[in-house]
């Protein structure tokens, strides 16, 4: 028996066997939880259902968080099926490829940054708001991924950097919010990792690198890492951390030169 047995989990975002999103679900099913997990389309869906099947999670919904009747279905099947939820995952970014090339005053589009911050922002605060009547008096968790560039400026990350910090914000503002009704809220900075998501960032293999050779530990962090670091803050082991920005990163976020 695992740390989570017993505990109903969904996670958003996996899309395939190297997403941080994987790496949470599998560290998640491996000690104990029950899980849900969601695609974005049918295209996605091919990529998840087998990934759901290895985790033996029952329930693949379908959810764009753009849209609002599709984000209340899935909260009304976890009502139907679990009846409560303990750990929601949110692990969804998004801008477009050209937001994220050159320089952030010239590459930046409303239309662009408006997207970066409905998908990789808001998003949390609307499944929060759906998870809510779910998760209350359960000592439930919520966890979001978030990125050092948030924090500092990190080249070609452009308008997703100002959405990871608008997401930090928004998990502190959430974690007092619901913190009276026994949910936790926070964030897992990670390092860079060669992800379906990370290959839109203009000159990721020099970001790897220059993380590797100057992190403290002198590598990158792995999918599995993160994983872990993820259980635990879903975890009673946890139990008295909200509104923590906790990096994964190999120590890279407390080098300053």
């Amino acid at each position: 028996m695992g740390f989570l047995s017993g505990k109903k989990g969904i996670v958003f975002g996996v899309a395939n066997k190297n997403s941080i999103a994987w790496g949470i679900a599998k560290a998640l099913a491996d000690q104990g939880a029950e899980l849900a997990l969601t695609y974005q389309n049918e295209a996605f869906l091919k990529r998840v259902q087998p990934l759901a099947e290895e985790l033996g999670a029952d329930l693949v919904l379908p959810c764009d968080v753009t849209d609002d009747d599709q984000v209340d279905a899935v909260f009304q099947e976890l009502d139907a099926q679990w009846g409560g939820l303990d750990i929601l995952v949110h692990s969804l970014a998004f801008a477009p490829k050209e937001e994220l090339r050159g320089e952030y005053c010239e590459s930046t589009s409303r239309d662009g940054f408006l997207t970066a911050h409905e998908i990789s922002a808001w998003s949390l605060t609307r499944l929060a708001q759906g998870a809510h009547p779910l998760m209350k008096g359960r000592d439930a968790s919520i966890l979001t991924l978030s990125y050092l560039g948030a924090e500092r400026v990190v080249p070609h990350y452009n308008v997703m950097g100002v959405a990871k910090a608008s997401l930090e914000a928004s998990m502190r503002y959430l974690a007092a919010s619901l913190g009276p009704d026994g949910i936790r809220v926070n964030a897992v900075s990670a390092g860079p990792i060669k992800t379906l998501a990370a290959s839109g960032i203009g000159d990721m293999r020099s970001i790897l690198e220059h993380n590797e050779q100057r992190a403290p530990l002198r590598k990158n962090v792995t999918i599995e890492e993160v994983g872990n670091t993820a259980a635990f803050l879903a975890s009673p082991l946890a139990s008295g951390i909200s509104g923590e920005v906790l990096h994964v990163d190999a120590g890279f976020h407390c080098i300053a030169m």
